[in-house]
């Protein structure tokens, strides 16, 4: 599986942190979801922590998925 790439955030100083996924905004975090994002972002892998908060977490079955007789239309 593919590392997550392309993600970045950015801190604002009213709280809230804004993230992107190769220069479109993807999520913005606020208050308490912030500030634990904050903390894990510096102990984990960045991309990663992003990628999971976005919800753009790849699990490898998307082609298989689309595929499918009832994805199709």
């Amino acid at each position: 599986m593919a590392r997550p790439n392309g993600f970045a955030y950015e801190a604002h100083p009213d709280g809230t942190v804004h993230i992107t996924h190769q220069g479109r905004r993807a999520t913005v975090l606020r208050g308490d979801r912030a500030a634990r994002f904050l903390t894990e972002v510096t102990t984990a892998d960045p991309q990663l922590v992003m990628a999971r908060r976005t919800g753009d977490y790849r699990r490898g079955n998307e082609r298989t998925a689309r595929a499918h007789p009832r994805n199709r239309g």
